[in-house]
C-alpha cells in the first residue's frame, strides 16, 4: 500500500501563472477561472464544490466539503443550519478557510478570513430559490445532532410535509447564510517538477498586495 501511494504521481503542464496574467485584485481572477472551471469540469465534480475548515473552541480544525451558492465583491457566501457544528463553531470562532480545487485545469485556490451572517432578507431569497424538498430538508433535519436511524429522519420530513401541506414553507430562523471575506487569496496552478505557481494576495488596509510564494 505504502509503495503504491509513493508511486502515485501526476505531472502538472496544463498552463502556468505569471504576474502578467494576474489582476491587482483577486475577485477577477476568481471569478475567470471559476468561469473556466464550469466549462471544463465534468461531473461529478462541481465547479462550486469547495472545502470549508472551521475550528471549534477547544482549537480542533473541521472540515467538510461544501456548494459556494453566492460571490460580490464582499466575499464567498454559502448556506447551512446555524445549529449545525459548522454553524457553532462559526459563532465561537468566526474566521474560516476555503479551498477549490479543480483538477481538470490543474488549478486550487485557497481563501482565508473573517465570516459573518448574511441578511436574513438574502437568507430569504436565496432560500426561496430553492428545490421544494431542499426547502422541507431544512425544517426536518436537526442538523449535526445525533438522531436513532434513517427512519427518524424519514420520520421528520413526513411531519414536515404535514405541517406545510397547505402552505409553501418559509426560511427557518435556524438556516441561512455565511460569508467569508476574505483577508487572504491564494491562486495555485501546478507545474511540472512540482515547481508551481502560488500567486497570493493579502488584504492590507483595504489595499490588496500580490506577491508570489514559492512552492
Amino acid at each position: 500500500m505504502t509503495q503504491t501511494l509513493a508511486a502515485m504521481r501526476r505531472e502538472y503542464a496544463r498552463d502556468g501563472l505569471t504576474e502578467e496574467q494576474a489582476p491587482a485584485e483577486p475577485f477577477e481572477l476568481f471569478r475567470k477561472w471559476f468561469e473556466q472551471a464550469v466549462k471544463t469540469e465534468q461531473l461529478p465534480v462541481e465547479a462550486n464544490s469547495m472545502v470549508l475548515a472551521t475550528v471549534d473552541q477547544d482549537g480542533r480544525p473541521h472540515c467538510r466539503v461544501l456548494l459556494l451558492k453566492g460571490l460580490d465583491d464582499q466575499g464567498f457566501t454559502f448556506f447551512t443550519n446555524y445549529d449545525s457544528a459548522k454553524g457553532q463553531q462559526l459563532a465561537v470562532n468566526p474566521f474560516a478557510a476555503m479551498t477549490f480545487f479543480w483538477p481538470a485545469l490543474e488549478r486550487q485556490v485557497r481563501i482565508e478570513g473573517r465570516v459573518e451572517r448574511v441578511t436574513p432578507q438574502e437568507s430569504d431569497a436565496y432560500y426561496q430559490v430553492r428545490p421544494l424538498g431542499s426547502r422541507l430538508g431544512a425544517w426536518a433535519s436537526p442538523q449535526s445532532q445525533v438522531i436513532a436511524d434513517r427512519a427518524e429522519l424519514e420520520g421528520l420530513l413526513k411531519s414536515t410535509e404535514q405541517r406545510f401541506s397547505d402552505a409553501q414553507p418559509h426560511c427557518p430562523e435556524h438556516w441561512g447564510g455565511y460569508r467569508l471575506l476574505p483577508e487572504r487569496i491564494e491562486f495555485w496552478q501546478g507545474r511540472p517538477s512540482r515547481l508551481h505557481d502560488r500567486l497570493n494576495y493579502r488584504l492590507q488596509d483595504n489595499v490588496w498586495q500580490r506577491e508570489r510564494l514559492a512552492p
